[in-house]
Formats: structure tokens, C-alpha cells, sequence
């Protein structure tokens, strides 16, 4: 699951190589020729798959890491790449099946038990994963990760090794979607390396994919440069990337511009009038599946008491996101009327209008809830997000400008900013926000799924603003556990209605993924969850 940060960032000046260390990748060296430069952000946490939930880690994760399935680039199905077969005659009980050949970059085979041992890992208790509920589906979760307590058991009961290519797989229920999971970075494989060396790999991480980790100097560039032996069918096409660190993404345009750098996949919305003028064929705006709402900090009870669904409510529709969609954002986002994506299109879940009148402007109705459900706490609200990026500070201020608007009080609404994105995520992590804040979702795979259970199921692990109802849980398992994917969409939507009546996020607007690059670089191109697809990238 990922929190898309949305924001690209400063570059500071220059790149200390880390020292090599005992975990360190190999395998046939790297390649310096052909690299690209990128615009990038430090991710939140280190590089563990299991401990990634927000895009700009997920991006390394990406090129660093291949596991049983991979989402198409173009067309975002998910496709076998390790996994030969994954069986079941019941939906509840898998035999997967890996193809032979496939390594880590320091030699070590790629087996089932690399598999296994990573995913005891993420779902155990004791290694406080933020990925951990991507395993709650497998038996034996509830011991290695309780709701409470500790946990009396150290491995997933529902995994079984069978031998180097073969093991099983017990679900706790039925979930006939769960083989279209396995391209998440969670269920990613793990050499014996990160076990043994565990703080060099974090260092100096070790995978299985297209590119090695060179270096990483925090706050400046990770390198990354083309691993020569990868066993897979789509190596990189370049020489390496830089990810090179901004705090503000107008820098990594103007760098763009100059020539200093070859790509930035997020176009301030202060350049979007000029962009096709700017860069012509260069610059890529197309849907992506991508969300932008406003969290409620549900732990409050200033904001999660009974009777407060109606203040939310009239919130959302203290909102003019037409005009805001438009005037900020140049009709590059479109308008939310649920809480997923059009992308899914109508088989994979997508239904527009499930929000009903809560998405839409009406300044009366809203300022009627609003008083019916007793005022905004204390007569006002903030809210908060990451200001190194000028576009979330744009349309904050465009959104509590509508609502002050709608309230007769401009002093109503205030955008609250914290300085990076990191501080930001460790702030919502440890509930120290009592008002609303800023959300952006960036699906991990192309399944309605992946867009309510991760944000609003019962303490899933991107359940920033602890929503709990028992009625949306039970629509969720039921939806998992349906015999095909027609029925699980309907109950999911079923489950969406919850939503729309206790509004514990305000669905704000779809967003495009949008991108420019330099002369120097060809064949770019964003993947349907709107990340370059970097290793098809040529340079020179």
C-alpha cells in the first residue's frame, strides 16, 4: 500500500558513496555508462519490503525487487514472473510453483524458502512492519501478529515449505483475489543476507531485480545502476538511475528546464499552464490510479464521537472541487465521487457516484450539517500536510478557502504545514494530529480491494485516521471470501456505501499521473500507478 507523497523535492549538492559493506550486491558488477538522473524523495522508513507503504520508497522497491507476480506497466494485470503456477481448487488452500534460474544479485537462488522466511517476517509482530495486515489472510496470523498482547507463535502455520521450488499456502477463508496481490512489495523474496546481516542490508539492500543499490547518501542521491546477471525478462535499458533528493518540486523542474536533470514525474501545479509549451511531446499527463482525500483523525474524539458523521459530511460539501480541479490543477484531476479510481474501470470496482450528494458543492446543505451536528470543534479546523511541495499547499488553501466561504468565517479552515514528508508520516503514525490531514493513495494493484481495506478496514496498516465499523469489516471479508470477482465488487461497493455515511475521508479528486524529460532520455513512459517505468528508459 502506498501513501502518495505527490511530492518531488530540492536536489541537495553532491553524493557521498556509502562504504561497502558484507551484504553488498555484486554479481557482476555495475554499469556507470547511461545513467538518468530523476527527481525523488527520502523514503519514510528503511528499504524492508514489508516496511514500505508510501510511493517514493516504493519506487526503489520497484527496481530492486521481482517477486511471484508483477503488474503490467501498460496495462496493470498482474503477471507471473517467479511464480510458474499458483493452484487451488478451493480459493482457500495454494501450491505455488517458482521457475528455476532466478537469483539474488549476490548469488544466492531465489527459493520458495525465500519467500516463506520473508513473509513470516513481514506478518510477525515483533518486527513491527508496516505491511504486516498483507498477511492477516494467511492462517496462523492472529498468533504471530495478536490485536493485542504478544505474539505465541514465531511463523505463519498457513505456509509450508514443500522444497526449492514448491511451497503451500493456508488462508484463514476464502479469497479467490489473493494470487492478483502477490505483485505488492510486501510478498516480495529475501535473501539469507537480510536475516544475517540485517543492518547492512538496510544499509546496502540486496535483491533480485533489475537494478543494485550503489549508494545512498539521506537527503542527497540514492544511485542505483543496472545489475548485468539479472535472470529476468525485462532488464534495464540504461545504465543506471540517480534518485537525486528535492524539497520543492518547482527546483526539479527548473533543474529539468536548465538541462540538470533528465526527469521529474510530478509537474508543480504552478507550471501546468506552461508545460506543453515548455517541454511539447516530453511532457505525460495520463490517468493514473490515484486518490487525493482528507483523513479525519477518527482517535479524536472531537472528530470521531456519534453525531460528528454529519460535520464531516457537510465538510465534503463545503468543497467546490470543480472549481478548484480546474483552477489549481488545469483539469489534470478530475472530481471524486467515490473513494477508488476510474482507472479500475466498472469490472475492477469503479462505480461513479457511490459518495452520492456528500461529493457534491451545496454550501447550504453543508452549512446545515455542519450546525445539526453541533460546529466545527472549537469553531474551527486545520489541516495539516507536507509543504515540500507548493501544489499541496495550493489546493489546502483552495479547499479551506471554499469551506470558509461556505461558513461565512475566513478564519474557519487554516492549512496546518509540516516541513517534510517524513516528519509529516511520523507524525500521523503516532496520532499526534487532532485534525484533519492531507491523503493521497496510490493503489499497489489495480482490485477495489486495495483502495478500502488498507485505509478503512479495522486497524489495517494504512488506517491512518483509526475508522472502525463493524458493518464495513464484515462487507469486506464477505467481499474477499465471494466465489468470483462480480460478486466481490458489488459487496465491496456495498462496503463503500458505509463510507459514504460516516464520511471518515473525504474523497477530494482522481489525480493523473503527470511527468516531463530532458532531450537526453527516450522511451519514458508512467505505469498505470503513475511511477516511471524506469528500467525500459533509454538514455544518451
Amino acid at each position: 500500500m502506498r501513501r502518495a507523497v505527490r511530492a518531488k523535492w530540492a536536489v541537495c549538492a553532491g553524493a557521498v558513496a556509502l562504504a561497502a559493506t558484507g551484504c553488498g550486491g555484486g554479481g557482476g558488477g555495475t554499469d556507470t555508462s547511461g545513467v538518468v538522473s530523476s527527481s525523488w524523495g527520502d523514503p519514510q522508513n528503511p528499504l524492508e519490503p514489508a516496511n514500505t507503504n508510501e510511493v517514493q520508497g516504493g519506487k526503489v522497491l520497484e527496481m530492486l525487487m521481482r517477486g511471484l507476480k508483477r503488474y503490467n506497466p501498460k496495462t496493470g494485470a498482474a503477471e507471473n514472473v517467479i511464480a510458474d503456477r499458483i493452484e487451488t481448487k478451493d480459493a482457500q488452500n495454494y501450491t505455488v510453483t517458482l521457475k528455476p534460474g532466478w537469483t539474488f544479485s549476490n548469488g544466492e537462488k531465489v527459493t520458495a524458502k525465500s519467500f516463506v522466511d520473508a513473509w513470516n517476517y513481514g506478518a510477525l509482530l515483533d518486527n513491527k512492519q508496516k505491511n504486516a495486515a498483507f498477511f492477516q489472510y494467511i492462517d496462523g496470523y492472529d498468533r504471530v501478529h495478536p490485536d493485542h498482547g504478544t505474539a505465541t507463535a514465531k511463523t505463519l502455520s498457513g505456509l509450508a515449505v514443500k522444497d526449492d521450488k514448491t511451497f503451500t499456502v493456508k488462508l484463514n477463508q476464502k479469497f479467490s483475489s489473493w494470487p492478483d496481490t502477490l505483485g505488492y512489495s510486501a510478498f516480495m523474496p529475501l535473501p539469507q543476507a537480510f536475516f544475517q546481516q540485517h543492518d547492512a542490508w538496510l544499509k546496502k539492500p540486496i535483491g533480485n531485480g533489475p537494478y543494485l543499490v550503489d549508494s545512498y547518501t539521506k537527503g542527497t542521491v540514492l544511485k542505483m545502476r543496472k545489475w548485468k546477471k539479472y535472470p529476468g525478462s525485462d532488464p534495464a535499458r540504461n545504465g543506471g538511475i540517480d534518485l537525486r533528493v528535492y524539497t520543492d518540486n518547482n527546483t526539479a523542474y527548473t533543474d529539468l528546464q536548465a538541462g540538470n536533470l533528465d526527469l521529474v514525474d510530478d509537474i508543480p501545479a504552478a507550471q501546468l499552464k506552461n508545460v506543453k509549451k515548455d517541454l511539447g511531446n516530453r511532457y505525460i499527463n495520463q490517468p493514473a490510479g490515484i486518490i487525493q482525500t482528507i483523513t479525519f483523525p477518527m482517535y479524536d474524539p472531537k472528530w470521531g464521537r456519534p453525531g460528528m458523521e454529519k460535520v464531516r459530511r457537510g465538510i465534503s460539501m463545503a468543497i467546490d472541487r470543480q472549481q478548484i480541479t480546474k483552477e489549481i490543477f488545469q483539469n489534470t484531476r478530475t472530481p471524486a465521487s467515490d473513494w477508488t479510481s476510474p482507472v479500475l474501470g466498472v469490472q475492477g470496482g469503479f462505480k461513479e457516484g457511490l459518495c452520492g450528494d456528500a461529493c457534491v458543492f451545496d454550501a447550504v446543505k453543508a452549512r446545515q450539517l455542519i450546525q445539526e451536528g453541533g460546529g466545527l470543534p472549537g469553531g474551527r479546523m486545520t489541516i495539516t500536510y507536507n509543504a515540500d511541495t507548493g501544489s499541496h499547499k495550493d489546493w489546502v488553501d483552495a479547499v479551506c478557502n471554499s469551506i470558509n466561504k461556505t461558513l461565512g468565517n475566513d478564519k474557519a479552515c487554516v492549512g496546518d504545514p509540516v516541513g517534510t514528508f517524513a516528519d509529516f508520516r511520523n507524525k500521523i503514525s503516532a496520532r499526534a494530529l487532532t485534525g484533519p490531514f492531507r491523503a493521497g493513495w496510490q493503489m499497489d494493484y489495480p482490485l477495489i480491494q486495495n483502495f478500502l481495506q488498507p485505509l478503512y478496514y479495522t486497524n489495517a496498516s494504512s488506517n491512518d485516521g483509526k475508522f472502525s465499523d463493524p458493518g464495513f469489516d464484515k462487507l469486506v471479508n464477505e467481499a474477499n471470501a465471494a466465489p468470483d470477482t462480480r460478486q466481490a465488487v458489488l459487496t465491496f461497493q456495498q462496503a463503500e456505501k458505509i463510507l459514504a455515511e460516516q464520511m471518515p475521508a473525504i474523497p477530494l479528486w482522481y489525480q493523473n499521473g503527470s511527468g516531463g524529460y530532458s532531450e537526453r532520455i527516450s522511451n519514458v513512459s508512467l505505469n498505470p500507478f503513475s511511477v516511471p517505468v524506469y528500467n525500459e528508459i533509454k538514455a544518451g
